[in-house]
């Protein structure tokens, strides 16, 4: 699913990615973890190709970073659910609206948005709340709503940057939960996190960017 090889990446002449190497399997859930300002994020903007790398090749669901052209990316991100920490919901649009926001760029039938964007708005616990503002829910609420735009088109991977960094606990482990399901269904997903307590709580494979380097690395269990 996801295939980095000898990647490197440098802003202002800083190196943030070294050489990295990293695979990530069909259906595999894995924390990308390390202090603020390591480049989760720049890895993960590599992965829907808003970033390019300086060295090495970036393999996505098939697509490949030296070959795949400008008008390629928008049908790479079609196969990539994105969940941002700080929710990018469409504030003069509702609830359904802003999960049917991510199919009309599809070309899809109005009888099928409707059928998916209900579908995916029960996955996460809020169809009664689908005529609803983005103002008028919870910082939870409206993150499940960003959980269901990024799993409407049923992607088979699902990159969460920082996804209950603006959550208090409660919420914190309901997304948890929600994401957990969601893979077990078969979608693979990338969380970067800074959450060691939620790391622990639900526990995967963990992969730690530190000084541009991404190693392996196990969390040591709570005697």
């Amino acid at each position: 699913m996801i295939d980095l090889q000898d990647v490197s990446v440098s802003f202002d002449g800083q190196r943030v990615l070294d050489k990295v190497h990293f695979s990530l399997k069909n259906g595999e859930f894995v924390y990308l973890v390390g202090p603020t300002g390591a480049g989760k994020s720049s890895l993960l903007r590599l992965l829907y190709m808003d970033l390019k790398p300086d060295s090495g090749t970036v393999t996505v669901a098939g697509f490949d970073s030296s070959k795949a052209r400008t008008r390629e990316i928008p049908f790479l991100r079609r196969r990539i659910g994105v969940v941002f920490q700080d929710f990018k919901l469409l504030e003069d649009r509702d609830v359904f609206e802003n999960v049917a926001f991510a199919l009309y760029v599809t070309n899809a039938r109005r009888s099928e948005i409707k059928k998916r964007v209900l579908l995916a708005l029960a996955d996460v616990g809020l169809s009664h709340k689908r005529l609803q503002m983005p103002h008028e829910l919870s910082g939870g609420e409206q993150q499940r709503v960003v959980i269901a735009r990024a799993i409407v088109n049923a992607p088979p991977l699902l990159l969460a940057d920082e996804p209950t960094g603006n959550l208090d606990p409660a919420a914190s482990n309901e997304i948890m939960e929600l994401l957990m399901k969601i893979n077990m269904r078969g979608t693979a997903i990338l969380m970067a996190t800074h959450n060691y307590e939620l790391v622990r709580k639900f526990p995967a494979r963990i992969v730690q960017l530190k000084e541009g380097k991404l190693v392996e690395v196990e969390l040591k269990r709570e005697r």
